[in-house]
């Protein structure tokens, strides 16, 4: 079987460090899956020397290979800077759908009784960001105006990988758009979630509008969820539900391309928090995120090796947080290196043994 190439976006800050830690835990010698690394320099640095060539270049190494993992970036806030480099790779890409699932981790008290996992899936397109905004006026009367757009076909397939990832995890789909205030705009998503239920018969779906669906997290919070989200609703729920189970930096973050028979045909994953410039160089950040970034990347490989190695990653990363060894967000003293140390050992462990016993 030929050689798989995964694209590799290497970021700001701690996020840096973090992916640095991540390629660890994907080193070859270490899973025993035979993959090749593409690097490029997403650094605010080279995005500027480049006038951001660097990141159509990614993009397009993801479009060739389907696999892309990325490190945090930072994002300037002065106009007519370089921008979101997340904005262009989704766009050209043409990502539509991003998820983050929220589960319990070994020994870490989640809030409010939460105990079953939970996933947002998210629009990755339109809406909120990259909206058209203007002012008119002056003083009081000034007046401040946003154009934002959906498409239908977004809404199809945010609705579609929704019932298709709780039919995989046993879970309902809950929530859902204001769509009683906004029949016409957001009741275009709901339209798609409604005729998605019917093609997914068996799987269980009780649509909530999004401020019903905040006041009832908790109280659903013992049955795994799968919650579909506009994109601004979707960037606010994922933050939430993350936090509910001890640390933002305790999942992946995945963003998806579909082909017409809604098959990912390009998949990058990441770290949900950003660069964190006050943890760099100090050796105490939460590489969780970025580690599961990375197990969840092998499975799209749909290979034994992969399967087997990102099955590995996932349980000796939840194995270590079980045996105490916790970064300083998880109430532990390990630093961000001796974290990783650990999972290295296991997933050299366990890929060894099961190779040796011959499970596939």
């Amino acid at each position: 079987m030929a050689q798989k190439t995964i694209v590799v976006m290497e970021g700001d800050q701690t996020g840096q460090e973090l992916l640095v830690e991540g390629l660890r835990v994907l080193d070859p010698a270490v899973t025993n899956v035979d993959v090749n690394f593409l690097h490029f320099d997403l650094s605010l640095e080279n995005r500027r020397a480049t006038q951001n060539e660097v990141v159509h270049a990614a993009a397009r190494a993801m479009k060739l290979h389907g696999l892309g993992i990325k490190a945090a970036t930072i994002t300037p806030e002065v106009k007519g800077d370089v921008g979101s480099p997340n904005a262009i790779l989704r766009a050209e890409i043409d990502g539509t759908v991003i998820v983050r699932t929220g589960r319990r981790l070994p020994g870490v008290l989640p809030v409010g009784g939460v105990s079953a996992p939970m996933s947002v899936v998210r629009m990755a397109v339109g809406d909120a960001y990259g909206a058209k905004e203007w002012r008119e006026g002056e003083g009081y009367g000034e007046t401040a105006h946003r154009t934002e757009t959906i498409d239908r076909g977004t809404c199809r397939m945010v609705s579609e990988f929704a019932f298709r990832q709780a039919r995989q995890m046993g879970a309902k789909v809950f929530g859902g758009p204001k769509y009683t205030v906004s029949p016409v705009y957001e009741g275009m998503f709901k339209e798609e979630m409604d005729a998605a239920s019917k093609r997914f018969p068996d799987v269980r779906y009780e649509p909530q509008l999004i401020d019903a669906t905040y006041a009832l997290l908790l109280a659903r919070a013992s049955e795994p969820l799968v919650i579909p989200a506009l994109n601004r609703d979707g960037d606010c729920l994922s933050d939430l539900v993350l936090a509910f189970y001890g640390s933002i930096a305790g999942s992946e973050s995945l963003l998806l391309a579909f082909d017409e028979n809604f098959e990912p045909k390009v998949v990058m994953t990441e770290a949900p928090h950003g660069t964190a410039p006050s943890l760099q160089g100090k050796n105490i950040a939460n590489p969780l995120a970025m580690i599961l970034a990375g197990a969840s990347l092998l499975t799209f490989l749909q290979t034994p090796a992969a399967t087997r190695a990102s099955r590995a990653i996932y349980e000796a990363a939840f194995e270590a947080i079980h045996d105490g060894i916790r970064t300083s967000d998880l109430g532990g003293g390990a630093t961000t290196s001796e974290f990783t140390d650990a999972v290295v050992h296991r997933v050299r462990s366990k890929v060894e043994v099961w190779e040796t016993l011959g499970q596939r």
